[in-house]
């Protein structure tokens, strides 16, 4: 089904302004569209990339012009021991992990060697769970952007002593290479913590741990804002719904989530 939206906005607007705003597509993208003849706006092909589209009409991208735009993004259950990224010296990429028979589901396409998939957000070696690896540009901004409000949450286990003292200290008030974390949402639960965080540093939860004398033992990612792990099995891998998609864009532009951490 096309994408379709209505401009409810009094000021006329001009088309790719409005659809990088929406986090649809960049403004260089809107115009590459256009220029294929992919964007309508009342059922009329738009022809000039400078038109503005006015209140009360409605803009759709044709099915063409979605599939270019989405490129391609799986959903992974990482398991310890494979890297996100471009992999060290000995080390296995876990986008090696997304082959035919580790598939949930339907795919038409089988990622190999030539498709780039870099991960939205990355989860380190000794670490497991939902991991995306996608090469779909405007869902990489709405997760990893330096405007993205998509909030992280984390099981992880530790080792150490934790009291509320050391709780509220992770909530708020510890210090990374000399700058301060933003608030986190932060639960305990006999020797197991759940992480609900906002920003994404470089092996945040363990160092933040470390700095209050507690071990991690075990780290796992359960959800990206609106998409949970759910029940998909460590090493398996699934494609992600268009409908999955559209959520993330939408809720990186609004807090969401932060009073998910229940047990």
């Amino acid at each position: 089904m096309a994408w379709t939206r209505r401009y409810d906005d009094a000021e006329p607007q001009r088309i790719n302004k409005w659809l990088a705003q929406s986090g649809v597509c960049s403004r260089r993208e809107a115009e590459a569209l256009i220029g294929e003849g992919l964007i309508y706006i009342d059922g009329e092909r738009v022809e000039d990339a400078g038109r503005k589209i006015l209140q009360g009409q409605t803009l759709t991208l044709t099915d063409k012009a979605e599939g270019r735009l989405e490129g391609f993004t799986a959903v992974l259950n990482k398991p310890v021991g494979y890297v996100s990224g471009q992999p060290e010296p000995g080390y296995t990429p876990a986008v090696r992990l997304l082959t035919k028979e580790a598939l949930v589901g339907e795919s038409i396409t089988i990622p190999d060697s030539r498709m780039s998939l870099p991960p939205l957000g990355r989860l380190d070696l000794d670490s497991h769970g939902l991991l995306i690896l996608s090469n779909d540009g405007v869902l990489a901004k709405a997760v990893i952007g330096p405007q993205s409000e998509l909030d992280k949450e984390y099981v992880v286990r530790v080792a150490g002593r934790i009291d509320p003292p050391k709780i509220a200290l992770l909530q708020h008030g510890l210090e990374l290479d000399g700058r301060q974390l933003k608030p986190a949402r932060v639960t305990a639960q006999g020797q197991v913590l759940r992480f609900i965080l906002t920003e994404g540093r470089n092996r945040q939860i363990r160092r933040m741990c470390e700095l209050l004398d507690l071990r991690v033992m075990d780290l796992l990612r359960v959800r990206i804002g609106p998409l949970n792990l759910g029940d998909l099995p460590e090493g398996r891998w699934r494609v992600l719904s268009a409908s999955e998609r559209q959520a993330m864009i939408a809720a990186s532009r609004g807090r969401q989530g932060m009073g998910s951490a229940t047990w």
